[in-house]
């Protein structure tokens, strides 16, 4: 009972924020926007001090975004990865770069990542500014040799010095203005609205009786929510569940960000809001459907040096597991449907 109290408060503290923020934003419309309306169950976006959000600047993002010249051969952009046809993830196992080079792992969704702390899934990453710089440079991804010569790549487009002279007031920009753009457009990408968030809203016919016996197993005997848990359902932390681990050489994870022992293996819990949706699972892209998800977790994981002491044997019924999957159905929500990719690029 604990656990429903919390995760209810949760949800009415976030629809009840929702609410305010969008009164907000009426109640003065001759001034421009500092803040974004928000699907209800969220939280009012935080803008760092240094970053603020402008709608010129989230737009600039965008085009960044889905702009393919940030690549060295031009056929990569952010959204190759991260595309709204796949819930901004992109659907495969591990994603693919240039000259059809393949990663070493799935392609997170940018759902919600305003809410994150630490990006990537080993957290190498302490800002969204500084994971937008990453694959830029990333040999396998998007290529380009440093930050210098992608710069001087979208100087020489007119369009680009004009619009970054709007938003930043200059056209010597460096890779930090560039970081700050999309990192503001990706804080816009949002998801709520969710069959869960009206339920908790009140609407007590949004979820399905399976639904609501699926979310009764998520946080009472399966107790999802001691790492999936608030308005993102994720706590943002790193656990070792045992993914790959029986791997010859398995992908240590976090431990080569950190190099403590205790973060060998482990990986950032990423958010549930959408996860039907952004199949295949886990860093690996190991797991094909959300089913295989509940499998792997109600045999506890896989045993290893490092296993999280959360991670047991569930002993759900064939039931139970049906009821988990419908109530993560319900996390499917609302906001970043509308987001689609530009057609026209700055020349």
């Amino acid at each position: 009972m604990k656990r429903m109290r919390r995760i209810v408060l949760y949800g009415l503290l976030a629809a009840g924020a929702a609410a305010i923020a969008g009164i907000g934003i009426a109640a003065d419309d001759k001034k421009p926007s500092t803040t974004i309306p928000v699907p209800l169950g969220l939280l009012p976006v935080q803008w760092p001090e240094d970053n603020p959000y402008s709608a010129e600047k989230a737009e600039l993002g965008k085009l960044l975004y889905f702009d393919k010249r940030l690549s060295a051969d031009n056929t990569i952009s952010c959204a190759t990865c991260h595309s709204p046809a796949h819930a901004f993830a992109d659907g495969a196992p591990v994603s693919t770069g240039i000259r059809g080079q393949k990663g070493g792992r799935s392609a997170p969704t940018v759902i919600n990542r305003a809410y994150s702390l630490a990006q990537f899934w080993d957290g190498r990453a302490p800002t969204l500014e500084e994971q937008a710089k990453g694959p830029i440079t990333n040999p396998i991804e998007m290529g380009m040799k440093n930050h210098e010569e992608t710069i001087a790549k979208l100087r020489g487009i007119a369009g680009y010095r004009k619009l970054f002279a709007k938003v930043f007031g200059t056209e010597q920009f460096t890779i930090d203005h560039l970081a700050k753009a999309i990192a503001t457009f990706e804080r816009t990408v949002l998801s709520g609205n969710s069959a869960y968030d009206k339920y908790k809203a009140g609407n007590k016919k949004a979820l399905s009786a399976e639904q609501i016996r699926g979310l009764d197993v998520y946080l009472n005997k399966a107790k999802c929510d001691q790492c999936h848990e608030g308005i993102n359902f994720t706590a943002n932390a790193f656990h070792n569940i045992g993914v790959g681990m029986d791997k010859p050489y398995p992908d240590v994870g976090r431990f080569a960000v950190t190099k403590k022992d205790a973060d060998w293996g482990a990986y950032k819990t990423p958010t549930l809001r959408d996860i039907a949706r952004t199949a295949p699972y886990m860093h690996d892209g190991s797991q094909k459907t959300l089913e295989e998800v509940v499998e792997f977790y109600d045999k506890g994981g896989l045993k290893n040096k490092n296993l999280d002491e959360k991670i047991k044997p569930l002993k759900l019924t064939e039931a139970e597991k049906k009821y988990l999957v419908a109530f993560m159905q319900a996390l499917n929500g609302e906001g970043w449907q509308k987001i689609q990719e530009p057609t026209k690029f700055p020349e």
